[in-house]
């Protein structure tokens, strides 16, 4: 059997969004529930876009759909830790992009949790598959290659 990869680092990421937990994503066991990291994750990663004027979720041409999506848990996280998203690039391709997160309790150097999400561009009309928007190309490998 394989060694599990050890938490990534605050250092494998360029781009941090605080994220206050709610006393609603705990979970009967105490701890934030896993359905809540999911809201995280396309939290930071649509955060990221619209604020920079890459995402126009209401009138864009294209638009990023989520494809693929998974969270490697390392240590729990609860109700009202204060955490931070780590947001990186870990592929660009031509019609899709996949991103690395890292879940980071309080000013904790290494990750509670790691996902993997991963947007295919569409045509908003037509579902089918466009190449990424050259701006939101070059703001990705700018900002986010690590």
């Amino acid at each position: 059997m394989a060694a599990r990869p050890a938490p990534a680092s605050r250092q494998d990421f360029r781009h941090f969004r605080p994220i206050t937990t709610r006393w609603l994503d705990n979970d009967v066991y105490g701890h934030v529930n896993n359905v809540v990291y999911y809201l995280w994750f396309d939290t930071v990663v649509n955060g990221f876009l619209i604020e920079r004027g890459l995402l126009d979720p209401v009138g864009g041409a294209a638009i990023g759909l989520v494809a693929e999506t998974g969270c490697r848990y390392h240590a729990s996280v609860s109700f009202p830790d204060a955490i931070e998203a780590g947001l990186g690039l870990t592929r660009l391709g031509s019609s899709s992009v996949e991103y690395r997160i890292g879940i980071f309790r309080h000013a904790d150097a290494t990750a509670a949790a790691e996902g993997r999400f991963v947007h295919v561009y569409v045509d908003r009309q037509t579902r089918r598959p466009v190449p990424v928007p050259e701006p939101v190309r070059q703001a990705l490998t700018a900002e986010l290659a690590v």
